[in-house]
């Protein structure tokens, strides 16, 4: 549609994400408290969380009125002109609360459904990872490619854990179960920088059961467009359970998932 070019909805999303980027490292050095809880007593929100998602929906909506949103924390809009925004202003909030460099600004764009642009900003670090539907992700100017994947005991893993204990327990189990069958497991604790992680190659492959849309669609694109596959399949605690890998080798990765037990019978 016109006016809704994949490109210039990067350059919106990225502007608009080092803004509330640099906004929320500055409201972390004054110091963070818990403002509410969500699923779970630790499953928390701060009031920068809420902070950071309305000053990305004034942003993107006063630069494009009529488009749609969808955010994290309960920001909303429908979309009368078929984009829509799909946001989460602190992937990563219990390592934002703690101090834990691992906390990101995630924004991408749907057009009719199809994420089209993405950028993730780790906001402590500084990194700012960027993709375009068919134009290839970035990690600043330097283009992005998997990792090639050896065998299955020489992958690093990333994972992360739902905060509902039932699913948690399930979850610890096939992990248990994974980790005898590879390199080790990492938990960083912010599924967008993980999949932006394999994209860097910096992790072989990402197993997780229970995110939302908002955790993996700038994130997802990123690792699509650098090679890798992403797909959904039940998982064990009855959630939709995410799975991203380098196309090459995927099926192995896939199949010691289910093995494992990640993934409902």
């Amino acid at each position: 549609m016109a006016g809704a070019e994949p490109r210039e909805l990067l350059d919106l999303a990225v502007g608009v994400a080092l803004d509330t980027a640099a906004m929320v490292r500055e409201r972390r050095r004054a110091g963070v408290e818990v403002a509410a809880t969500k699923s779970s007593p630790v499953d928390v929100v701060t009031e920068v969380d809420r902070a950071a998602e309305q000053m990305i929906f004034d942003r993107i909506l006063a630069a494009r009125p009529g488009d749609g949103f969808l955010g994290e924390e309960g920001a909303a809009a429908e979309s009368t002109t078929g984009v829509t925004w799909v946001v989460d202003p602190i992937d990563g909030t219990v390592n934002f609360l703690y101090g834990l460099p691992a906390y990101a600004v995630s924004i991408a764009a749907s057009v009719d459904g199809e994420v089209v642009a993405g950028v993730v900003v780790n906001v402590a670090l500084e990194e700012v990872y960027t993709a375009v539907r068919g134009e290839g992700a970035f990690l600043g100017g330097r283009r992005l490619r998997v990792g090639t994947p050896g065998p299955l005991s020489q992958r690093l893993v990333g994972t992360g854990f739902n905060y509902v204990a039932e699913v948690k327990v399930k979850q610890t189990v096939a992990v248990s179960a994974m980790l005898h069958e590879v390199r080790d497991i990492r938990r960083v604790g912010a599924a967008a920088l993980d999949l932006c992680a394999v994209a860097a190659g910096r992790l072989d492959a990402f197993v997780e059961e229970g995110l939302n849309p908002w955790d993996v669609a700038a994130g997802g694109l990123v690792a699509e467009e650098a090679g890798a596959l992403l797909e959904t399949h039940p998982g064990v605690g009855g959630n939709p359970c995410f799975l991203c890998a380098p196309a090459d080798g995927f099926d192995a990765f896939r199949e010691l998932v289910a093995r494992s037990g990640f993934l409902r019978e």
